[in-house]
């Protein structure tokens, strides 16, 4: 498949999506002098060539009472178990992401929980996965950066 080439009209579409994925087209196409049914147009290629992967909802976490942020490592027995234990890890909800990675830790993870009681409850959850060796917990005092328009704007830059 040729790689596909965005200009500067894909670039404004991008960048209010992210902004806010429920933008109406028709409120795109009034803020760059287009027509809505470009803006379709536009969007249906960049999911076509795979650029746009869908849209997500952005939930207030705090206010549903899961203010409490923590990064969990894992260490693994051996590295074989890892699809295994990531399959584990996925029957937990409050596990929101994991990672395969080099270094340190086998996997790692981020978990919402209510406070710190239930953030001990999620980990030992996870030290008691068979294939999990011990685990290094870090809690998170804020969420200082959380910015996806600007690694668009660099790469954007770059092309």
């Amino acid at each position: 498949m040729a790689k596909f080439k965005l200009d500067e009209i894909d670039h404004q579409i991008l960048d209010m999506l992210i902004q806010n994925t429920r933008v109406p087209f028709t409120d795109i196409a009034k803020k760059l002098l287009i027509s809505a049914g470009t803006v379709h147009v536009r969007v249906k290629k960049m999911e076509d060539a795979g650029i746009i992967k869908g849209s997500s909802l952005t939930l207030d976490y705090k206010k549903l009472g899961y203010s409490f942020i923590a990064y969990v490592g894992v260490f693994l027995q051996n590295t074989s178990q890892t699809k295994f234990v990531l399959e584990r890890i996925n029957e937990i909800p409050n596990v929101t992401v994991a990672h395969i990675t080099t270094g340190k830790f086998n996997i790692f993870c981020k978990i919402r929980a209510k406070n710190t009681e239930h953030a001990k409850d999620i980990i030992f959850k996870l030290d008691d996965i068979e294939g999990i060796y011990r685990t290094e917990s870090m809690i998170s005092l804020e969420e200082s950066i959380n910015d996806k328009k600007r690694l668009m704007h660099s790469i954007f830059s770059e092309l």
